[in-house]
This record gives C-alpha cells, sequence and structure tokens, in this order.
C-alpha cells in the first residue's frame, strides 16, 4: 500500500524540518550570548538527518495483509543535534564583562545571515512536505471514492 507510505514519508519530513526551525530559532536567539552554563559563548547548534530505512508499523502491517511487500526507504530521521565546530568569534571589547585580560571578547559562532537563510529554505521544505502530504490525502479520499462505485 504505497500510498499510505507516501503519507509517512511525508510526515516524517515535516517532524524533521520542525526540529531543524526549533534549532535554528535557538541558535538566533543565543546569536549574542557570551555566557553560558558550560562556560564560554554559546555554540551554533545544527541537526543532523539521515534516511529512515524500513517501513513503518503500519506499512508492514498493511504489507501482510494484501500479501505486498514493503518500501525500502520511507523518509527521513534526525539522527542528532550537534554543535557547529567552526570557531568562535572574537570582538576587542575591554569594557565587556566576559572580556578576557587581554580586552577581547569571544562571541558565538552563530551568523544570523546563515541562520535566516537556512530557515527559510527549512520553511520550503516543510511547505513542500505539507503539499505532498495533502496531494496523498487527497489520492487516498479519491480512491475510497472509487472503490464506493
Amino acid at each position: 500500500m504505497r500510498l499510505f507510505s507516501a503519507i509517512d514519508t511525508s510526515a516524517s519530513g515535516l517532524t524533521a524540518e520542525r526540529l531543524r526551525m526549533e534549532v535554528i530559532a535557538n541558535n538566533l536567539a543565543n546569536a549574542e550570548a557570551t555566557r553560558t552554563p558550560e562556560g564560554g559563548p554559546y555554540r551554533r547548534q545544527v541537526a543532523v538527518f539521515a534516511p529512515r530505512l524500513g517501513a513503518s508499523a503500519f506499512a508492514r502491517f498493511l504489507g501482510r495483509l494484501i500479501g505486498g511487500r514493503s518500501a525500502a526507504g520511507e523518509g527521513v530521521r534526525v539522527v542528532g543535534i550537534v554543535p557547529d565546530p567552526t570557531p568562535f568569534k572574537v570582538k576587542y571589547d575591554p569594557g565587556h564583562p566576559d572580556a578576557n585580560p587581554q580586552g577581547y571578547v569571544e562571541l558565538p559562532n552563530v551568523d544570523v545571515v546563515k541562520e535566516m537563510v537556512d530557515l527559510i529554505a527549512a520553511s520550503r521544505a516543510y511547505e513542500a512536505n505539507i503539499t505532498a502530504l495533502e496531494a496523498g490525502k487527497q489520492m487516498a479520499q479519491r480512491s475510497l471514492e472509487i472503490g464506493r462505485s
């Protein structure tokens, strides 16, 4: 039953992109944070995605019922949220409370422009998954209508 697989695939993309947007929002909120509980400035975070292999439990159940086989790759999953290893920005500001003895302050490695571009890309991917989900839903409804006649 490939129809429900398409809906499930789009749903996994929606979940992943929503998390990606949350991570980006967190990066933007901490773009000026020079002190964290761990010590030092905030380090940019990045969501890492991987293909979701194997069918969902629902798809496997339907596959057994109709005697078919399920698809191998079905969507995306979030593997984790990892820190960005790029170096911190350094700014000379001897009056800043977090300045080192030489007067330099380490600033977060968050580039606001890059975050906004990533946010737009995540938003577009989210919209594309909604469109695909709606198309799958319409196909399922039309299939049910065909079965009634």
